[in-house]
């Protein structure tokens, strides 16, 4: 089968079935590429939670290390900075990056989470770490097969539940510059443990949806000029979206439970 010459021009926008010929042949083969990229979204972000554990661990066990970082907050703010441009260059520039420089950038960012993590964690006993952990991985395990398996279309809720991030990502600020209230701290926690979890089966299943979007004037679509390209696209860009909800939840729950060393 013949690609178009230019799998970017809008003139001639290639089906997916053009560039998946072996995957996207019936409804049945559709579903098992789906199935083969969803298993790598999840092996990629497991490893990427495994890359920040073992940073923030690393660091928490060598007080020259803790010590140095807590002393000189320039360094946990230049990684948040940096962490910051990564996200975004990868949000928005990861469907013109080569995917090894995607790929790359997705665990470089990870790395960067284990510093920054690593001052919190500090704060906290082993034992409610590992607490939140468990009980983060049980949440999110829950919401992320819904989000697979639910035929119902989650973009509203997906639109809402951001509007409500930028709006405790707001109220925390301004908590956190005036008020330092205790209960609303509390608040915006729980809630936060709500809009997190809805965004867990929003972006899987906006993950199914990058799938058949591939080459298409979608609202998702993912520009490839080859099958692997677009599989690792999806795979990064899905497995970043899922992080970010897995990290963002388990810090949630850490700071509901509350106690600390």
């Amino acid at each position: 089968m013949q690609f178009n010459d230019n799998p970017y021009s809008q003139q001639q926008p290639q089906h997916p079935s053009d560039l998946f010929p072996s995957l996207w042949g019936s409804e049945e083969d559709t579903q098992r590429a789906t199935s083969v990229i969803l298993a790598k979204v999840f092996v990629r972000m497991f490893v990427a939670l495994v890359v920040t554990a073992i940073v923030s661990f690393a660091i928490i066990s060598s007080q020259t290390l803790i010590y140095t970082i807590l002393e000189n907050q320039a360094i946990v703010i230049v990684a948040a900075v940096v962490q910051i441009g990564v996200v975004l260059v990868m949000s928005f520039g990861m469907m013109k990056l080569p995917a090894t420089a995607a790929n790359a950038l997705f665990f470089a960012y990870a790395a960067l989470t284990g510093v920054v993590l690593s001052v919190v964690l500090y704060f906290f006993t082993t034992g409610v770490i590992f607490q939140a952990f468990g009980i983060t991985a049980l949440m999110f395990a829950a919401m992320a097969i819904y989000g697979t398996i639910t035929k119902r279309d989650l973009t509203g809720i997906g639109s809402l539940l951001f509007m409500a991030l930028v709006g405790i990502i707001i109220a925390s600020f301004v908590n956190l510059l005036f008020f330092r209230n205790d209960m609303l701290s509390i608040f915006i926690n729980y809630v936060g443990v709500v809009i997190f979890v809805g965004l867990t089966a929003y972006d899987t299943q906006r993950i199914k949806r990058m799938i058949t979007s591939v080459n298409t004037s979608g609202k998702d679509c993912v520009m490839a000029a080859t099958p692997d390209e677009a599989i690792t696209k999806i795979s990064v860009f899905g497995a970043l979206s899922l992080y970010l909800n897995f990290i963002n939840l388990f810090l949630r729950i850490l700071m509901i439970l509350g106690r600390r060393r």
